[in-house]
Parts: C-alpha cells; sequence; structure tokens
C-alpha cells in the first residue's frame, strides 16, 4: 500500500498498473487533477485472510484548491506469483 500511495503522488502510472490485479486493471491511470498536492498516507489496519488475500484500511490526505480532502478506504490485495496486487476498494 505504501508504494502505490508513493506512485500515486510521484505520478507513476505504470506502477499503478503492474500492482493492479489483472481482473480489474483499468486499461489507464485517470489524470490526476492540476494542483493536487498528497499530504501523507495513514495505515490503520491490514488483515490477512489466508496465504493469498489480505485487507488494508488506510486515510490518504490531499489537498487540491485550498480544500483538505481525504480517501478512507479498505482495499483487497490478492498475491499472485509472489506479488501484492489491488484487487478492490471494498467501502
Amino acid at each position: 500500500m505504501r508504494s502505490r500511495y508513493s506512485a500515486y503522488v510521484l505520478g507513476l502510472d505504470g506502477y499503478l498498473l503492474d500492482t493492479w490485479h489483472p481482473d480489474t486493471r483499468p486499461p489507464a491511470i485517470e489524470p490526476q487533477a492540476a494542483g493536487l498536492r498528497w499530504l501523507g498516507l495513514e495505515l490503520r489496519r491490514s488483515t490477512q485472510d489466508g496465504a493469498d488475500r489480505a485487507t488494508v484500511e488506510f486515510i490518504a490526505r490531499s489537498k487540491l484548491g485550498g480544500r483538505a480532502q481525504r480517501l478512507h478506504e479498505t482495499s483487497l490485495f490478492q498475491r499472485m506469483d509472489n506479488r501484492w496486487l489491488y484487487v478492490e476498494a471494498l467501502d
């Protein structure tokens, strides 16, 4: 999760797509809004549900046009070929 947040901050769309599960991966990453500034990531909890499934609850904070925003999500990850891949938001 931390590496995917960092990829959003740095605009590394290729990394985001590479770490997205092929069953749910979009064809492209939506461009970020001009002026969006990422402020931080807080990992709330993570649970592993068996050897190859896990969930991560997080809050990502950002600012756009002088307004603070936060994304609070619980995400599902699945391990494939020894790599954890983002599957979907569960919220």
